[in-house]
């Protein structure tokens, strides 16, 4: 068994981890489970036990090889290829299930992102990540951590932090500390504008965090101070405010006030 650093392997080794991974993040209820990068399987051991119709999705071929000779295609589904093009529809159809997955740190980012968009055919998600990531996502309004990740993640689902993993838990063992988190898909309480406008508004105005929401938005949206300041005033918003200070629902503010500008 090797670890690609190419591929950001760091296989999770430690029994008493995967165990209560299983026991507080995966629902008892049987439900379609997919497992993104099972590596050599060790979560996937005790995934399989749980009789839930089970995927693993894996990109490595020598990793796909060794579970193909341990498991059975009657208890799991294995699939070699890319995490970032599962569209879990592709799995379960129109049923909603649960993802599981150690992510790796090079490309949590990008395959949250590419989750939270399929969140309409989730009920949740169990993934390990790096703790400053984590930190990021749990992050709220007015903490230096706080910002387009915390905001995309929570609008989606509910978080819960479940317990952290030092990096004796892994082979090879990284150079950071990983956390647990449990995120339960939902409706953001509050929630009805268009998502993409939202978000084009989110990235402007934490283009340049060190500058004022009055400064980014104007540059991130092309438009005048002036008119900027307009659109804070009817929000509610002091202009002097920087990204990280602001709220979701205020957020959504500001894009109902440029959606009904832009008519």
């Amino acid at each position: 068994m090797r670890a690609k650093k190419a591929l950001g392997q760091n296989f999770l080794i430690d029994d008493a981890v995967i165990s209560r991974i299983i026991e507080e993040g995966v629902p008892k209820e049987n439900i379609p489970l997919v497992e993104i990068g099972p590596g050599p399987g060790a979560l996937t051991r005790k995934l399989v036990l749980k009789e839930n119709e089970l995927w693993a999705i894996e990109l490595d071929q020598e990793k796909v090889e060794l579970l193909n000779r341990e498991f059975h295609a009657d208890t799991l589904h294995i699939l070699h290829m890319d995490a970032l093009k599962l569209n879990v529809r592709d799995l379960w159809g129109d049923n909603k299930g649960w993802l599981v997955g150690n992510l790796p740190y090079y490309i949590t980012n990008p395959l949250l992102m590419h989750f939270l968009d399929q969140g309409d055919r989730l009920k949740g998600m169990t993934v390990m990540v790096q703790k400053e990531v984590a930190d990021r996502i749990g992050a709220g309004p007015g903490s230096r951590a706080y910002g387009i990740l915390s905001i995309a993640v929570q609008l989606a689902a509910d978080v819960t932090p479940l317990f952290d993993v030092p990096p004796t838990a892994f082979w090879p063992q990284p150079k950071v500390t990983s956390t647990v988190l449990k995120l339960e898909m939902r409706p953001y309480p509050g929630f009805n504008t268009d998502k993409d406008v939202f978000f084009r508004i989110v990235r402007a105005a934490f283009a340049q965090r060190r500058k004022t929401i009055i400064n980014t938005l104007s540059g991130g949206l092309g438009i005048t101070k002036e008119q900027t300041k307009e659109i804070l005033e009817r929000a509610g918003i002091d202009p002097g405010l920087r990204a990280e200070d602001i709220g979701i629902l205020d957020y959504q503010k500001i894009t109902l006030i440029w959606l009904s500008k832009a008519k």
